[in-house]
């Protein structure tokens, strides 16, 4: 019988620039599909929010994807948007060490990966605060590690405004990231 090896960040920085995106989560490789124009654009509200908040406030800096978040020697992971409060965090390959948020926005092509495979992941590697943006039903939800499993400590949807805990003064105003651009499609 032949052992399974675990790949390793080096393995996952060797992979080739084929325009395609990868995570390694518990050693296994996943090819990430690209989202939609749906999603990209509750991205780019929420990532707006975050980083007035987050930036203005001097309290961490604000990131979306693509960018390598190193969580263990086996695994890589490319959140959504992620938010890191500790600058030592920072280095060449990426982000060393869970962010103190990670963010998920769902599409029919990741909801399982992100709903399960990387929550899971996300809470076995010490983050603290994962949210999951579902913008098909118009729901924010706010998790914070207990042990070992996600609690719900906010959540909200349609029109409704949300607050984390963690971060009193940061409210979502849910209505702002279902809002079509003015160059979405049409259907």
């Amino acid at each position: 019988m032949a052992l399974k090896q675990k790949l390793t960040y080096d393995d996952y920085a060797a992979l080739p620039d084929d325009a395609k995106r990868y995570e390694v989560l518990a050693g296994e490789l996943y090819v990430v599909p690209a989202p939609n124009l749906s999603h990209q654009g509750v991205a780019k509200r929420l990532f707006r929010t975050l980083d007035r908040f987050f930036e203005g406030n001097n309290l961490g800096e604000v990131f979306f994807a693509p960018l390598d978040v190193i969580l263990g020697p086996h695994d890589v992971a490319e959140p959504d948007i992620l938010v890191v409060i500790d600058p030592s965090q920072f280095s060449t390959r990426g982000i060393e060490g869970p962010p103190a948020l990670v963010v998920e926005i769902l599409s029919p092509s990741n909801r399982t990966h992100d709903l399960i495979t990387k929550a899971r992941r996300y809470l076995a590697l010490g983050i603290q605060h994962y949210w999951i943006v579902d913008p098909d039903a118009h729901r924010l939800t706010c998790q914070q590690a207990a042990g070992d499993r996600w609690v719900v400590v906010a959540e909200g949807r349609d029109n409704d405004r949300v607050c984390d805990p963690a971060w009193p003064d940061l409210a979502i105003d849910l209505a702002d990231l279902w809002r079509r651009g003015r160059w979405s499609p049409s259907t």
